[in-house]
């Protein structure tokens, strides 16, 4: 065979194989589209599967009443005479007053919130008139008197929103911000019995005690309570992520917004869902200073007051004792107080007193153990479990004396405190109100004997106010002090500032 031959004999082999690989590409290339086409049916017969499906389940399951805030304007005699009964009243630009949930049976809530707040017999006035704008999504800013539901009421709407639409996001969807330890500790154990039955997680966050377990609890919560310094700490640190939180409550807001917290609140805000964000605010006192402050963070706010709130007033179920003394005086007077209010028929009868300093209420509480009392104390200088362990022994009765600062002087509700005495009065009368009102709580009486000092006179002009405006006697000597109220100084400014209505727009003034 010529080589000639030979070539044209490989150029035909090779030609050859050329069209089979071809052809088998070809082959292949059909084959697969015919199995991509199969599978592309598949996919669209099992789809159309699944949504008879769905249309068929959700023709056979019962419509779930939706919950519609009535924001109508308030009528019925049943209506006046709560709005009147309780002093409330409503601020917004468009409903002057709404109608008020006045049983739980007027809400549709999630089932197992339904469950949870069914045990009580129906709901507190801030929380029957508060709920139906919180439901609706509006801003709210509550104030009414201390022991008046208030965590329930920004809680309760704050859950159900989670079970009902949110409850499939992840991360940090609820925010509550309180400024002490104790009272962030006792606002958890109320939202646990919300979540508890719902498919939910909360971790509580303070100072004091170590980050490891927080930061994992942090991982898979939905709902955060948080003293600012620690949570500010936690954020810093990259351990929490607030980006998701669209409902954040400020608790003690008036507390919260003072100068110590500004900056700290501001902070953690900024990193919040802004535009979506809906924003409470709910406290017992609500002074002017703080008024303006808070309306930055808010949008179009609703404010609701439960008692006349614009003027400082006390719970008026207390009575209210006043003593002018010396203060040398004051601890053998404290000694003759707890003969009276913890002898015969009141030996266990829950009785908090109220130093101003750490090292004051360390000396009282040496000084009455000496004198033979099982006094538990809680103060700046002891641990957090040394605090709590207090706290726990005062809620439990094993401990029916405490000692505290102002730590414990708001929010805190410890039932059954009959008596509250005020050893040191307060460095303001808004918290002298907040002290009291650890007794007189849930509908009860209380008694609140509080010893004055020449050293306070400045306050006692704004303590004759509060006096007058519980009913309650006013000493002689009190008055002596002088009944003018001292005009409040900014926190920034000092004295020296002017008090101007930030609202009003500038007049243009036009020269000829």
């Amino acid at each position: 065979m010529t080589k000639e031959e030979i070539k044209d004999k490989k150029r035909k082999v090779e030609d050859d194989l050329t069209k089979e690989k071809k052809k088998q590409k070809k082959d292949k290339k059909q084959k697969d589209k015919k199995e991509k086409k199969e599978k592309k049916e598949k996919k669209k017969e099992k789809k159309e599967k699944k949504e008879k499906k769905d249309k068929e389940d959700k023709e056979d399951k019962p419509v779930e009443k939706k919950f519609e805030p009535i924001l109508a304007e308030a009528s019925g005699p049943e209506v006046e005479a709560f709005y009147k009964e309780n002093e409330v009243s409503v601020d917004y630009p468009t409903e002057k007053q709404i109608q008020p949930v006045l049983s739980f049976d007027e809400l549709s809530l999630d089932s197992k919130i339904q469950a949870a707040i069914s045990v009580f017999p129906k709901p507190t006035p801030i929380q029957s008139v508060s709920w139906p704008y919180l439901l609706a999504g509006k801003d709210v800013i509550g104030v009414a008197e201390t022991g008046s539901g208030k965590t329930f009421a920004f809680g309760v709407p704050a859950i159900n929103k989670l079970v009902t639409e949110d409850g499939k996001k992840k991360g940090v969807q609820v925010l509550v911000i309180s400024p002490t330890r104790e009272l962030a500790s006792q606002i958890y154990d109320n939202m646990i019995l919300l979540i508890e039955k719902a498919d939910l997680e909360c971790c509580c966050v303070y100072g004091g005690v170590p980050k490891y377990e927080q930061r994992e609890k942090l991982k898979k919560a939905q709902v955060v309570v948080a003293t600012p310094g620690r949570l500010l700490d936690l954020m810093q640190e990259g351990s929490v992520d607030l980006s998701n939180v669209s409902y954040l409550v400020l608790d003690e807001a008036d507390r919260m917004l003072e100068k110590g917290f500004e900056e700290d609140i501001k902070n953690i805000i900024r990193s919040t869902n802004t535009s979506s964000r809906q924003t409470l605010m709910f406290t017992a006192t609500w002074p002017k200073e703080v008024r303006e402050l808070a309306s930055t963070f808010m949008s179009d706010p609703v404010k609701v007051s439960i008692g006349n709130r614009d003027e400082l007033s006390a719970n008026k179920r207390i009575t209210q004792v006043v003593e002018v003394i010396d203060q040398f005086q004051k601890e053998r007077k404290l000694l003759e107080l707890l003969k009276k209010y913890q002898s015969g028929p009141k030996k266990d009868e829950k009785v908090l007193i109220f130093a101003l300093y750490k090292k004051e209420a360390t000396r009282v509480e040496r000084n009455l153990k000496y004198n033979g009392y099982n006094v538990a104390a809680i103060h700046g200088d002891l641990s957090q479990q040394q605090r709590s362990q207090a706290l726990n022994e005062f809620k439990t009765g094993a401990s029916n004396l405490l000692l505290a600062t102002d730590v414990a002087a708001r929010g805190l509700d410890i039932p059954n405190v009959k008596t509250v005495i005020n050893l040191t009065f307060p460095l303001t009368v808004e918290d002298y109100v907040h002290r009291i009102g650890r007794t007189g709580r849930a509908g009860q009486t209380g008694t609140a004997h509080t010893l004055f000092t020449e050293q306070e006179k400045h306050l006692a002009g704004a303590l004759v106010n509060v006096l007058n405006g519980a009913n309650q006697p006013v000493p002689e000597e009190l008055k002596k002090f002088g009944t003018h109220t001292k005009k409040k100084e900014h926190s920034a400014y000092g004295a020296f500032y002017k008090d101007v209505d930030m609202n009003k727009k500038p007049k243009k003034i036009t020269f000829d």
